[in-house]
C-alpha cells in the first residue's frame, strides 16, 4: 500500500514538474514560479555586476541566491526522483533512467545551475567566477519555451550540416589568409605577415563583421578582400539557410502531431483509422481559448462548430438560467449550423481550452461522406434539441451553406 501511494505521489510530481495537463493549476503555477524565479535570477546577476547597487543591495541579492539555489535543488532532486516516470524510460531500471535524465541536456543544466555554487559556499578562496554559471539558468527557459525546444531541436538535428557549414568557413578563412598574406605579407609585416596573422583577418572579413583594424592596401589586397568579402556573405547565408528551412519544419511538424493528439481525444473521431483522421484534419483548425474569454455569443451568425481537445467551457443558453458545462471530448455549435440559425447560447472558457473548428460547410461535407459521424451527431443534437432537429443527409446542401 505505501509502496503504491509512493509510486502514485512520484507520478504526480513528474506530470506537475513535466507541465502536466491544460487546467492543471499545480502544473500552471509551479511552472509559473520557476519562470519568474530564473527572470529575478538574471536581473539579480546584471544589477549585481553595477558597484553601487552590489554594495548597496548585497543582502537582497545574497537573499535571491540562497532562496534560488535552494529551490533549483529541490526542483533537481525531484526531477531526478521521478525521471522514472518519464515514457521512454518506465522499461528501464530506476538507477539507469535517472542516469538517463542526469546527462541528458535539461539534466546537465539542471545540475549546472545549483552545483558550482555549494561547492563555491564549501570551499574556501575566491571563487566569484563560479558565479558566471548563474547565467546558464537562463537556458532552462528551454523546459518552458516550445520555441525554444524547438530551436534547440533544430540545432541538435542539423549538427552536422552545421558543422559542415564551420569546416567550409574556417578552410575559406585559410585559403583567404594565405593569399592575403602572399599579397600584402611585405607591406604590413606587423599585421599580415604571418597566416595566423592573416587569418584573423579572413574571420572578421567572412564573418561581415570587419572591425577595420587590418585593411588592404595594395591593388592585389583590395581583390582578395572583395573575393573574401562575397564568399563571406555566402558562408553566413549557409546556415541561416539551413536553421531557417529546419525550424519552419519542426514548427510544421509539432502542430500536426499536436492536432493529431487533439482529434484522436475526441470521441465523435474515435473510430477513425489513419487516412480518415488525416482527411479530418485537413478541415479541422485549432484554436486556444484563455480562461474567461468567450467563444461565441447569443445571436451571432453560425459559422463554425467546436470540438473540445482539452479544457472546459460553460454554456449559458438565451432564456434559460441553468447553465451546462463541457469538457474534454465534447463539442457545441452544432445546432445552429445544422439549422442555419442564430446561435441562442453564449459559450465562455472556464479554463484555458483547446479547441478543434469545423466550418459549416465542411461540417455538412463530412457529415455527407461519413454516415457514423453523422449519426452521432444527430443522436446529441436530437437529445439537446428534440427529435427533427437535425436534417437528414439528403436535405444537408453543402454548396448551399452561407
Amino acid at each position: 500500500m505505501a509502496r503504491n501511494r509512493l509510486k502514485d505521489l512520484r507520478r504526480r510530481v513528474y506530470r506537475v514538474l513535466e507541465q502536466g495537463p491544460v487546467g492543471d493549476r499545480v502544473s500552471k503555477a509551479i511552472d509559473r514560479f520557476l519562470v519568474v524565479l530564473i527572470l529575478i535570477n538574471l536581473i539579480a546577476v546584471a544589477l549585481e555586476s553595477i558597484p553601487k547597487y552590489e554594495d548597496r543591495y548585497a543582502t537582497t541579492f545574497a537573499l535571491i541566491e540562497f532562496f534560488s539555489l535552494v529551490v533549483f535543488t529541490i526542483e533537481y532532486g525531484l526531477r531526478l526522483w521521478s525521471a522514472v516516470e518519464h515514457g521512454p524510460h518506465q522499461h528501464m531500471a530506476a538507477t539507469r533512467a535517472r542516469l538517463k535524465y542526469a546527462l541528458s541536456p535539461a539534466g546537465i543544466i539542471d545540475l549546472v545551475a545549483v552545483l558550482p555554487f555549494w561547492f563555491a559556499m564549501i570551499l574556501p578562496g575566491d571563487l566569484r567566477v563560479v558565479l558566471v554559471f548563474r547565467m546558464v539558468r537562463f537556458f532552462k527557459f528551454a523546459r518552458y519555451s516550445p520555441a525554444m525546444r524547438s530551436l534547440l531541436d533544430v540545432l541538435y538535428n542539423e549538427r552536422r550540416a552545421l558543422f559542415g557549414c564551420l569546416v567550409i568557413a574556417l578552410g575559406s578563412a585559410l585559403v583567404a589568409a594565405s593569399l592575403m598574406h602572399l599579397a600584402e605579407g611585405d607591406v604590413q609585416p606587423d599585421k599580415l605577415g604571418t597566416i595566423p596573422d592573416a587569418f584573423w583577418w579572413a574571420i572578421v572579413t567572412i564573418g561581415t563583421i570587419g572591425y577595420g583594424d587590418v585593411v588592404p592596401v595594395t591593388a592585389l589586397g583590395k581583390l582578395i578582400a572583395t573575393g573574401t568579402i562575397f564568399t563571406g556573405l555566402v558562408m553566413m547565408a549557409l546556415p541561416v539557410g539551413i536553421i531557417a528551412t529546419a525550424f519552419a519544419e519542426q514548427i510544421q511538424r509539432r502542430d500536426f502531431i499536436v492536432t493529431w493528439g487533439m482529434i484522436s481525444r475526441v470521441p465523435l473521431f474515435a473510430e477513425l483509422d489513419a487516412t480518415e483522421i488525416s482527411d479530418v484534419m485537413e478541415l479541422l483548425w485549432a484554436q486556444v481559448v484563455e480562461a474567461g474569454e468567450v467563444i461565441m455569443r447569443a445571436g451571432d451568425s453560425a459559422r463554425s462548430m467546436y470540438f473540445i481537445a482539452a479544457g472546459e467551457v460553460e454554456i449559458e443558453i438565451k432564456g434559460k438560467k441553468e447553465r451546462v458545462r463541457l469538457g474534454v471530448g465534447q463539442f457545441f455549435g452544432e445546432v445552429a449550423v445544422l439549422r442555419r440559425t442564430r446561435r441562442t447560447a453564449t459559450v465562455t472558457a472556464v479554463t484555458r481550452t483547446n479547441l478543434l473548428g469545423l466550418d459549416a460547410h465542411d461540417l455538412h461535407a463530412l457529415m455527407q461522406r461519413d454516415p457514423r459521424i453523422a449519426a452521432r451527431i444527430k443522436d446529441v443534437v436530437e437529445k439537446r434539441v428534440g427529435k427533427g432537429a437535425v436534417p437528414t443527409r439528403r436535405e444537408i446542401a453543402p454548396d448551399k451553406v452561407t
